[in-house]
C-alpha cells in the first residue's frame, strides 16, 4: 500500500469513530501524508456572547487538522502539547479551513504547524502542536 492509499484510510478510520468532529461538522481531507485540511462552517450554536466563535471550537478545528496529519502512518499519534494564537475573529456563517503540516517527524513525536483562514483566506489562528506516538497500530 503506498503512503497517500494508507493515510487516507487512517483517516477513514479516525472519523468514523470521532463524534467530536462529526457534532461540530467537521469535515477532513489528507492530499498527502503528513498533512490535513479539516473544514467547518461556524453555526449560531459556536458563537459566544461577544458574537464571535469561541475561541475552544477554532482550537478544536485546528487540532483536528493536527490530529489527522500526525496520524497518516498507522501508528496512533496522541497530542502531547498545542498552543494557539487568535489573530482574528470568526463569525456566524464564516467557513473555516484548518490547514495541518507536518514541521518535523521522529520515532516518537512529531512538530506540526496549522494555518487556520476563513473563506476570503484571512489568517484567523495559527496553531502549533507536538504529537507522541503511542506504538499501537490503527488499522490493525
Amino acid at each position: 500500500m503506498d503512503e497517500l492509499t494508507r493515510a487516507r484510510q487512517c483517516a477513514d478510520t479516525m472519523m468514523a469513530n470521532d463524534k467530536s468532529s462529526q457534532a461540530l461538522g467537521i469535515s477532513v481531507d489528507v492530499p498527502v501524508a503528513g498533512e490535513a485540511v479539516a473544514t467547518m462552517t461556524v453555526r449560531g450554536d459556536m458563537v459566544n456572547g461577544f458574537d464571535v466563535m469561541h475561541g475552544g471550537l477554532t482550537f478544536a478545528l485546528a487540532d483536528t487538522a493536527f490530529a489527522f496529519a500526525c496520524n497518516a502512518y498507522d501508528d496512533q499519534s496522541v497530542a502531547a502539547s498545542g498552543q494557539i494564537e487568535f489573530l482574528r475573529p470568526a463569525r456566524e456563517g464564516d467557513r473555516l479551513t484548518a490547514s495541518a503540516r507536518e514541521d518535523y517527524r521522529g520515532r516518537r513525536s512529531g512538530y506540526y504547524s496549522v494555518e487556520v483562514r476563513n473563506q476570503r483566506d484571512e489568517l484567523i489562528a495559527l496553531f502549533r502542536g507536538r504529537s507522541a506516538s503511542t506504538g499501537k497500530s490503527l488499522l490493525k
